[in-house]
């Protein structure tokens, strides 16, 4: 039970609770549920590249290829002012509501886009409303989801659980590529395109029933003063757990921590803890999110343009290289995740960045010189970023887990809006880069440019990085709700947590 004390403070073991607990359905349950987002994404961006041809078609909406192109940039745009403005709402109003109203606002997004009905300007319209919409709920879905799970899972098991999830981007890729592949090619093309962009919903809608029985975290309720529904929440998992058999370790009563809950936890407060308390970890954070969005929007987004201009593979067949591609992404995560919690964050992040990064260098020296074909392309692209998508997912583990309770999801959002609007260049650089094809020096230098941000944002990690493997988010970042925030310096602060200041 939370102990009150003197002046409104409370002592809890809740964080220590947790984080004992051993493996169980409620935490499998927890990420299935959760985890969703990422796949969401990665199906939505993939059906939205898919059928982006198809909507140029007399038979569908007969768009131009700027209009087209208009509707991911839009989309981009949703996902960036859903992170900071529901970000804000989830450090203020609880993780549980978010991921619920979040996932929502994505439903009917991504629904009502399969209604456009005609290119008239004001279907036009209605498309790019839906599509922002859509943006909105999944950018809303990366602050809440992520603060959620971190706060939920115990600290052995975070930074697996983190990179797995994130890495699931990848999984949604594939189902989006075979989805609209089977749609467009076995279906008229004005239905299609429409069920390719239902394809989201009908996930999310079954997801949703299940995020309704979760709990909601019992770190948020107790750093906002609701001690007797932290007490609640975490009796409840406690149950959960303790119901499949597992016997719960003892509490180490020595974890205790005294918060008092306090009321500033605005973007203010966020801007105070990023450049006077962490202002490392804020670059940090900002170097990891920032290198890995250039180097996946520069190479997926023009992935299919380098198979057609250089190496002349039909349209017709660039979903089997994407697969690839995507599995290579997907593996990486999966198979190297948990190394991240036994090797550790410091050595993790910055190894898989600098490998990633030399070895785009290297397949770029064999791009210039010939010696590479549509195949072999794809085979060095499967390697590279199968270092490369556990490094990118390790980057929303970092800022997520390096701040203070009270603004995490704030901090993801924040984060996550700088490294969009960075990635944004990607694309338009290596477009251009790219040209007709005619110039294949032109992209070997743009290869070179990403490889040199990667290891750079590597270099950046080793020197920076929070070794947070095995240690409760609270020792990591004392949250502003501590009363030994008020008491001076302390491990989570000082000399205690390595690059912390």
């Amino acid at each position: 039970m939370a102990e009150v004390l003197d002046g409104g403070a409370v002592r809890t073991l809740v964080p220590a609770r947790i984080d004992r607990l051993p493996w169980s359905r409620f935490h499998t349950r927890l990420v299935a549920a959760l985890g969703v987002a990422w796949i969401l994404d990665g199906l939505e961006i993939t059906v939205a590249s898919a059928v982006a041809d198809t909507l140029t078609k007399s038979e569908t909406l007969h768009m131009s290829s700027t209009a087209v192109g208009l509707i991911a940039t839009v989309y981009l745009a949703g996902e960036v002012v859903g992170a900071l403005v529901f970000g804000n709402l989830s450090d203020r109003l609880g993780r549980r509501k978010l991921f619920l109203v979040t996932l929502g606002v994505y439903l009917v997004g991504s629904g009502l886009t399969a209604a456009t009905l005609g290119n008239g300007a004001g279907w036009v319209a209605f498309l790019y409303v839906t599509r922002f919409v859509a943006g909105t709920g999944i950018g809303g879905e990366y602050a809440a989801i992520n603060s959620a799970i971190d706060e939920l899972i115990p600290a052995r098991y975070r930074g697996r659980v983190d990179i797995a999830v994130n890495g699931t981007y990848w999984a949604g890729a594939i189902i989006g590529t075979l989805g609209t592949y089977i749609l467009l090619n076995h279906m008229s093309l004005s239905l299609g395109w429409r069920l390719g962009f239902l394809i989201g919903p009908v996930l999310g809608l079954v997801i949703l029933f299940v995020r309704r029985h979760l709990p909601e975290s019992p770190r948020w309720q107790i750093m906002h003063g609701r001690a007797r529904e932290a007490e609640a929440s975490i009796e409840e998992i406690e149950q959960d757990v303790a119901a499949t058999g597992v016997k719960l370790p003892p509490i180490d009563e020595s974890k205790a921590i005294d918060v008092k809950p306090t009321d500033k936890i605005g973007y203010y407060a966020l801007t105070r803890v990023l450049f006077r308390e962490y202002p490392r970890r804020a670059i940090l954070g900002a170097s990891l999110m920032i290198s890995q969005s250039f180097l996946y929007n520069a190479i997926f987004f023009t992935y299919t343009l380098v198979l057609g201009k250089f190496y002349g593979v039909p349209s017709g067949s660039t979903p089997i290289y994407l697969i690839a591609f995507a599995i290579g992404n997907l593996v990486g995560p999966l198979t190297i995740g948990h190394l991240f919690d036994t090797i550790g964050r410091r050595r993790m992040i910055a190894g898989t960045y600098i490998i990633s990064g030399v070895l785009l260098a290297v397949s770029a020296v064999l791009f210039y010189a010939g010696v590479l074909n549509a195949i072999t392309q794809t085979a060095c692209w499967c390697v590279i970023f199968f270092f490369a998508s556990a490094g990118a997912s390790s980057a929303y583990l970092t800022v997520s887990e390096i701040f203070p309770l009270e603004v995490r999801a704030k901090a993801i959002a924040v984060f996550f809006a700088i490294a969009q609007c960075f990635g944004a260049l990607g694309p338009v650089i290596y477009g251009a880069l790219i040209g007709d094809g005619s110039h294949p020096v032109r992209l070997f230098l743009g290869y070179l440019l990403g490889a040199a941000v990667m290891i750079a944002g590597g270099l950046i990690a080793q020197f920076l990085a929070v070794d947070a493997e095995g240690r409760s988010l609270e020792d990591i970042a004392l949250p502003l709700a501590s009363t030994r925030r008020r008491e001076g310096p302390t491990r989570a602060e000082g000399a205690g947590a390595p690059f912390s200041t």
